[in-house]
């Protein structure tokens, strides 16, 4: 019997992994997709070789791309922007790493108070969550963003819009900022030349400025693993997890399989209690199913695969709130077209970010030319320009909103990729009970019945709804005082990038799925430490840091309740995962 199992190697399950293997558990990480041990050796900067969802190497299927993508049946126009594989969905993430706003906690009592989603705080303070921020921002390591042209330009906007600059960790107030992300500083000759030859590990070390961050970092060429620039959890914390006998505090390895996609967990009653007991998971390249016992079990599945999994191993859902809630940010973008290359190309894919405390944020990103294509097309809106389904802002954007297409297109296209920016619109978005996962009534796949994602988004909560105008109507403001000639608002359909929330922890047993600890309120030792655990959206941020600091804190109260430890993260200085240690030990593996 393992001591612990983790369901999935996204953002949160190798973080619990980690940290609880260093403490000398016996953990098991299973992850339904595969393991790029090797990137380089299969991974490219095409765009429709990464990110195509049937058939690139990121998308959601398993390892061997000749079979079909897993499926899922979406209710409305969308596409959950989600991956399998070890990772997860933060191998296409661009390292963005802010906290949440403090008006999100419970022990938030600031003037604006009332902005937020009131009725779905963290069931706790955010002065209690800030010691765990700290701890994943020293081990990942979390820095300032490399900056460049692009960003000079968006900081340009920013102030002369009106913004005042953030010099903080925590944001207050309505503000502009470089990014604090997970991408390690450029050094050597990375960001002094395009030459590939003087690119390579150790002539040149983190961020090369190539400007692929959508396609899975894959350089400096030749660092060792853990040495990768973005960190990823494949590059951070799982290279942390499955070396853990290198570290001093005496961990022993997690053992790593992919393409082991659970199919159900396990439970028995225990004086009374159902309590999780196990796993069984399916070899995705043989057929076979596998039984795994232990004492705890981690659900780090997913927003959209949690809630199935739940549901097709029958476990109790008494106040029907498994599955609800989920949260997506309601994304929007806006682009900005300049009449002068503003390099928008080189550099990390988002450097800086503007901030809307109980709003929402903007993220200026950088453009590649589908992902462009894509977005001028990817809209609620009718035709830009010609009728807009009711959805237009008059006087706002001066018709400039819905989709591009056509002559119009050619033109925007032929412009100039670098002569873009877009910015993302991350919006506040409300808890809503009909935001759900349920099971779909279409035919299942091998591993039971799929899941069906609704989400309303033209029947969001008019808080919800006058967020993203906010946001997105700054993000003009700002666009326009930073030179660009042309904004174009895409009135995004629904694109769920940052879900979270559909198996939320919270005060109440009557609208969440955890209680404070993060530990299933109907199945004892059975944990969830993935995004979808975060009790709301979190004021707008990128949720990463947020579930991986909440991560860190189940996996230290999992450790005090069921293996009779002591708390370690107010004790201990992290071990940071760019140790030279953890890269001597993966070139012994082989890694």
């Amino acid at each position: 019997m393992r001591d612990v199992i983790v369901i999935g190697a996204g953002g949160g399950g190798p973080t619990t992994a980690k940290e609880l293997a260093a403490q000398g558990l016996d953990v098991m990480l299973l992850e339904g997709g595969p393991r790029n041990a090797h990137p380089r050796s299969r991974w490219s900067t095409f765009e429709n070789d990464s990110s195509n969802p049937l058939i690139g190497y990121l998308r959601f299927g398993p390892s061997d791309r000749s079979q079909p993508a897993w499926f899922r049946e979406h209710a409305q126009n969308s596409f959950v922007w989600q991956l399998s594989g070890v990772g997860g969905s933060t191998q296409i993430y661009v390292g963005n790493s802010p906290r949440a706003y403090p008006g999100v906690f419970a022990d938030y009592d600031g003037p604006d108070r009332n902005k937020y989603d009131v009725a779905h705080r963290f069931p706790f303070g955010y002065s209690e969550m800030v010691p765990y921020y700290e701890w994943v921002e020293a081990t990942l390591p979390v820095q300032t963003a490399a900056m460049g042209t692009k960003e000079e330009v968006w900081f340009n906007g920013c102030a002369a819009a009106g913004l005042p600059l953030q010099t903080t960790k925590t944001t207050k107030e309505e503000s502009y900022r470089p990014q604090e992300n997970a991408i390690l500083q450029p050094g050597g000759n990375a960001g002094r030349t395009s030459d590939p030859n003087l690119l390579a590990h150790p002539l040149a070390t983190g961020c090369t400025f190539c400007g692929h961050c959508p396609h899975g970092c894959i350089r400096p060429i030749d660092a060792p693993r853990n040495l990768i620039a973005k960190r990823s959890t494949d590059n951070s914390y799982v290279p942390m997890a499955i070396t853990a006998e290198a570290w001093a505090r005496g961990g022993r390895p997690a053992t790593l399989i992919a393409d082991a996609f659970v199919t159900k967990i396990h439970t028995e009653s225990v004086h009374g209690r159902t309590t999780a007991t196990g796993v069984t998971w399916r070899d995705n390249r043989t057929g076979e199913h596998h039984r795994e016992d232990a004492k705890v079990v981690v659900m780090a599945g997913g927003c959209i695969e949690n809630p199935r999994l739940w549901f097709n191993s029958g476990l109790p859902n008494p106040n029907d709130w498994v599955g609800r809630g989920l949260t997506d940010h309601f994304l929007d973008a806006v682009t900005g077209v300049f009449p002068h290359s503003i390099k928008s190309t080189q550099g990390a894919g988002s450097a800086a970010r503007a901030d809307f405390p109980g709003r929402g944020a903007h993220l200026s990103v950088q453009s590649a030319p589908s992902l462009q294509a894509f977005l001028f097309n990817a809209s609620d809106s009718g035709i830009r320009g010609h009728y807009t389904n009711g959805r237009g802002i008059p006087g706002q954007w001066d018709g400039l909103t819905g989709r591009t297409v056509g002559p119009d297109l050619k033109d925007l296209m032929m412009s100039g990729i670098d002569h873009f920016m877009w910015v993302a619109v991350l919006t506040d978005d409300d808890v809503e009970a009909q935001n759900r996962v349920v099971l779909s009534g279409l035919p299942g796949d091998a591993h039971g019945p799929v899941p069906k994602v609704i989400v309303q988004s033209r029947k969001r909560s008019a808080r919800t709804v006058a967020n993203r105008d906010y946001v997105s109507g700054w993000a003009a403001k700002i666009l326009r005082a930073a030179g660009a000639h042309t904004v174009i608002r895409q009135d995004a359909m629904s694109i769920p990038l940052h879900v979270q929330s559909s198996m939320r922890m919270g005060h109440s047993a009557e609208d969440s799925v955890l209680d404070a600890d993060g530990q299933a309120r109907w199945v004892d030792r059975l944990f969830i430490t993935d995004n979808s655990a975060l009790p709301n959206a979190l004021g707008g941020p990128n949720p990463t840091l947020s579930t991986q600091a909440l991560a860190t804190r189940t996996a230290e109260r999992i450790f005090q309740l069921y293996f009779g430890g002591d708390p370690w993260v107010r004790t201990e200085v992290p071990v940071v995962s760019t140790d030279p240690r953890i890269s001597a030990r993966l070139a012994q593996l082989g890694l």
